[in-house]
């Protein structure tokens, strides 16, 4: 019996036949070439802006610092006026002559003023325009402009007659200017493209009848604004 399972035990196996183990491959969570690829343009257009930003600031402050560009200033030293009153149709009667000083302040710039348009204003609607001719500042130099509104035209308002009533009372008007311009720079050989700032002044008048007024103009310094519209 012993000899017989010793027999079976070594003799060959006729049975179903094992399958082979297999072995799974898990692909890599990287994308493969084309992810490193993608990351490589990433990294290289990131480094690339990154330069770009850093040189124009490098050269910004070059330029500043050798330049040293200063804004424009703008004063209205003295204003006459001579007539301000609403007739019964409600028309405005107006004269009005400024001095205005435009001051360049810089050592290296100069400006082309190719427009410039004032206007006046009176609690907040416009009642005349003029036109100034054009002109080219140069450095550090302080030119004198002499704006005049004169005429009629005819302003409405809720509150417009109680506002004037008040300061016909007080013999001073607070009336508007301001200054719609088209102008470039110049630095050197270059010239700049146009940009078109408005200036404001805001004045207290004091009406002038035959030489006499309650009180003398104050110069009113009026704020610049380059992009404003």
């Amino acid at each position: 019996m012993a000899e017989k399972e010793e027999a079976h035990l070594n003799g060959a196996y006729y049975g179903p036949s094992v399958p082979a183990s297999k072995s799974y491959h898990r692909p890599s969570r990287g994308g493969g070439p084309l992810g490193c690829c993608c990351s490589c343009i990433f990294g290289l257009v990131f480094k690339i802006i990154f330069a770009a930003v850093v040189f124009m600031g490098l050269a910004f402050l070059v330029f500043w610092l050798i330049v040293r560009p200063t804004k424009v200033k703008f004063h209205v030293t003295d204003a006459t006026l001579t007539q301000f009153n609403f007739s019964t149709d409600s028309n405005l009667h107006y004269n009005i002559a400024l001095n205005l000083t435009i001051r360049n302040p810089n050592k290296k710039i100069g400006v082309y003023y190719d427009r410039i348009e004032a206007r006046a204003l009176y609690e907040g609607q416009r009642f005349s325009t003029v036109t100034l001719t054009p002109f080219y500042q140069g450095h550090k130099t302080t030119n004198v402009l002499n704006p005049v509104f004169q005429g009629q035209q005819l302003i409405v308002g809720s509150n417009l007659l109680e506002e004037f009533n008040q300061q016909k009372s007080a013999g001073v008007y607070e009336i508007e200017m301001k200054l719609y311009l088209r102008i470039r720079f110049k630095l050197g050989r270059i010239k700049t493209g146009k940009f078109k700032p408005r200036i404001e002044c805001d004045l207290k008048v004091p009406l002038n009848q035959n030489g006499n007024s309650v009180s003398t103009f104050q110069t009113e310094k009026c704020s610049v604004d380059y992009f404003n519209y």
